[in-house]
């Protein structure tokens, strides 16, 4: 626990570092998961949508998360028995790329897609077969580019980018965080992450080997969204 929190320090620091005004919302100590804050809502530069989180003992995260959200967007919401994860929902620009897994399902898919339409969001959906979340999969690097293990998602779905593919033997490295002109990267997978400075980004390291225990990516723990000062 010492070095998951210590770990967890140095990725506000380097959100910070890299221009983010780090919010960081008090302890929950009877709700472990909580500190993945990616999930129970996707803030958008219209509308921040709080979801029905797919495990049903992590739903109590939402109001706290929800409170803090709405000084700074409206809030929607997606309702049961629809279920939605912030972490199979992919943003590009005004395209939105949904996984279908077995945290995020159908109904939840549809009431998202009735809410961002409103919006002039485009939203296709993505099935996923070898992993929890489809961010555990694929995410934007930057530019037209995405970082992706290919093999577990339809990622025919995804047209219209480059790709960096992970190393093989770096299955789970699909998961990056690009703030500023920066890619942050997890240190466990070097392979992959010479992959991505050879596309041309800067990258920067961060162990958050804990973390990784749990399946967490660098998007998990954080909402980056553009706010007044």
């Amino acid at each position: 626990m010492d070095k998951a929190r210590a770990q967890h320090h140095a990725y506000e620091a380097l959100l910070a570092k890299h221009g983010a005004r780090v919010i960081s919302l008090p302890e929950e100590k009877d709700l472990p998961d909580s500190m993945f804050v990616e999930d129970p809502a996707i803030v958008l530069d219209e509308v921040a949508i709080i979801c029905p989180l797919g495990t049903e003992t992590r739903r109590k995260e939402a109001p706290s998360l929800a409170a803090a959200l709405e000084r700074y967007r409206k809030l929607a919401y997606v309702k049961l028995p629809g279920t939605l994860e912030g972490g199979d929902v992919l943003r590009v620009g005004r395209k939105i790329y949904v996984g279908l897994t077995d945290r995020t399902n159908a109904e939840g898919i549809r009431q998202l897609a009735e809410i961002v339409g409103s919006y002039g969001y485009d939203l296709t959906v993505v099935p996923v077969t070898g992993c929890l979340h489809l961010k555990s999969a694929v995410t934007h690097l930057g530019k037209s580019v995405l970082l992706g293990n290919r093999e577990w998602f339809r990622w025919q779905r995804l047209q219209g980018f480059d790709w960096v593919d992970v190393d093989p033997a770096e299955p789970h490295a699909g998961n990056a965080l690009a703030i500023g002109d920066v890619v942050i990267f997890p240190a466990s997978s070097p392979k992959t992450r010479a992959r991505i400075g050879a596309k041309g980004f800067r990258v920067e390291s961060l162990d958050i080997f804990e973390l990784q225990k749990a399946e967490s990516g660098l998007t998990c723990s954080s909402l980056l969204f553009e706010a007044p000062a």
